[in-house]
């Protein structure tokens, strides 16, 4: 009987140990997780996405302005009200500024650029010199990053929509401006209002994540179900090359920087943009994407 306590006190002992060093362990192990999620967190780059309207109103998007609805940034109250977009942007203190130029012109907006910081180059009417020029001047940043792309088209598009046969090419266009989902664009029946209240309030709509996310819908309706011969994938081929690839070719260009831990990047960019960009950027372990219109 002694001899059987004896072994019931050794066995107690000994699994409470092993409970203590699983318990240790798990500890260990969650005290670790939470230590390399912090280290993450630390070397990420702060991203600050501004997606805005085209300030020069280029028409070269299927959502377009008319003109008696357009304004002119140029004037007084709008160039005032753009000092007080810049102040805003300001207190984020981003040490890169990318714009949406393809960066075979970054020598061109390099040398516009040092003319604006000189005083020898007056602003255009583009959102990129308007907000982009204007922030970097003030925070002494060297220069602006051009960052934007085209996507990769696969060769049945190519073919299709950019080579000679131009009765398939119209049958596209045809279908790309008058297809049945027409009528459940998000941007069909929107209330534009930078003219009625201002540019700051329109930025302040066209970032708000209802909005971005409604524009990623876009993508999969009309020419996405495009089709040259029954259940071909002709449409999602198009809108990956058009959109998709064109967006991932942006990030890996802003990838391209080699930015450091202590950097902080503000992207100007159409906000059409955002509803890809803003996914990259939340998701990817590099970046930490902030919200814009908490500095708005």
């Amino acid at each position: 009987m002694k001899d059987i306590l004896l072994l019931l006190i050794a066995f107690t002992l000994f699994s409470c140990s092993q409970a203590n060093n699983q318990e240790s362990t798990e500890v260990n192990d969650i005290s670790n997780d939470s230590h390399s999620a912090n280290i993450i967190e630390t070397n990420q780059v702060k991203v600050l996405t501004l997606g805005s309207f085209h300030f020069k109103f280029p028409n070269l998007d299927v959502d377009q302005t008319s003109k008696e609805d357009q304004i002119d940034v140029l004037e007084p109250k709008y160039q005032e009200e753009i000092e007080l977009i810049v102040d805003k942007l300001e207190k984020f203190k981003p040490t890169i500024i990318v714009i949406e130029r393809q960066p075979k012109k970054q020598q061109k907006y390099d040398s516009l650029y040092t003319a604006y910081v000189n005083g020898t180059h007056k602003l255009s009417r583009s959102e990129e010199q308007q907000i982009g020029f204007r922030l970097s001047k003030r925070l002494g940043l060297k220069q602006l990053y051009c960052v934007d792309a085209w996507g990769t088209d696969y060769e049945d598009v190519r073919k299709a929509v950019y080579e000679n046969d131009t009765v398939s090419k119209k049958r596209f266009m045809d279908y790309f401006y008058n297809n049945p989902d027409t009528i459940l664009n998000s941007w069909l029946n929107e209330k534009k209002v930078f003219k009625t209240e201002g540019i700051l309030a329109e930025l302040k709509r066209i970032n708000t994540d209802e909005h971005v996310k409604k524009g990623l819908g876009d993508y999969l309706i009309g020419i996405f179900k495009y089709e040259t011969e029954e259940s071909d994938q002709f449409g999602p081929d198009f809108v990956t090359s058009w959109w998709f690839n064109r967006n991932l070719r942006i990030f890996r260009n802003i990838q391209r920087i080699n930015a450091k831990s202590d950097d902080r990047i503000l992207v100007i960019y159409g906000s059409g943009h955002m509803n890809l960009l803003n996914i990259f950027f939340d998701s990817s372990p590099e970046y930490r994407l902030m919200k814009i219109n908490d500095y708005l």
